[in-house]
């Protein structure tokens, strides 16, 4: 190979490197908002709906779309075209835990496999009723919530390459009737970028050669 050649090549070679560094980033897959693709009524899949301790007892392990209309409408928060709240049973006005706080957990699960998890952010809000806390992979991003405004939450670390799990824990105070329970959930921002590509050892070894060709004739031309 001559030296116009390998110069070319190195040049490609490093080019190619420095693109895969500044990889573009992405919206997360796998992040909806809560009703985000389903009809009211319909079970919102991508939200599992579990009880750590109370007396509702969900839909197949999933919560339903409400309607936005009736009890507990319009205490809670309007729905809008963004998000709705998710309810354990069909009918939103459904009473739970009337001697004893009830303890609901509402997880969405999201694959970073492929994205490089120190540029991985999201940003969000949040409603339940009657308050709660999130966490990202078992740790506490935001606490303190409530039914009629939202309330904040994200995470700029804590992610890991593969699968991660955002729960949603909402406690329903104790109330003898009257006394449904549900989560609201809104992303407003994520984004992660690909994970960069390793160079191929030939490619490093063009960049290698180029530089030490550039190297042998700036130090000709000194001499």
């Amino acid at each position: 190979m001559n030296i116009k050649n390998l110069l070319l090549a190195s040049s490609l070679a490093l080019a190619s490197a420095v693109a895969s560094a500044a990889a573009p980033t992405t919206w997360i897959d796998g992040l909806y908002n809560t009703g985000e693709v389903f009809f009211a009524g319909e079970q919102d899949t991508n939200y599992r709906f579990t009880v750590v301790t109370g007396t509702a007892t969900g839909t197949g392990g999933y919560g339903v779309v409400t309607t936005g209309e009736g009890f507990p409408f319009p205490i809670w928060a309007e729905n809008d075209v963004a998000s709705s709240w998710l309810t354990p049973s069909a009918n939103a006005g459904d009473s739970y835990d009337p001697s004893s706080n009830g303890l609901y957990k509402w997880s969405i699960s999201f694959d970073l496999t492929g994205k490089d998890t120190g540029t991985a952010s999201f940003a969000g809000r949040w409603w339940a009723d009657n308050q709660g806390y999130v966490q990202l992979n078992g740790h506490t991003i935001s606490s303190g919530v409530n039914l009629s405004s939202p309330t904040s939450f994200g995470a700029s670390a804590g992610f890991v390459s593969g699968l991660n799990t955002l729960d949603f824990y909402v406690t329903n105070n104790a109330q003898n009737g009257g006394n449904p329970t549900g989560v609201r959930v809104e992303f407003l921002t994520s984004n992660a970028a690909i994970a960069a590509a390793v160079p191929e050892p030939e490619s490093w070894a063009l960049v290698v050669a180029g530089l030490a060709v550039v190297g042998a004739i700036a130090r000709r031309r000194i001499a």
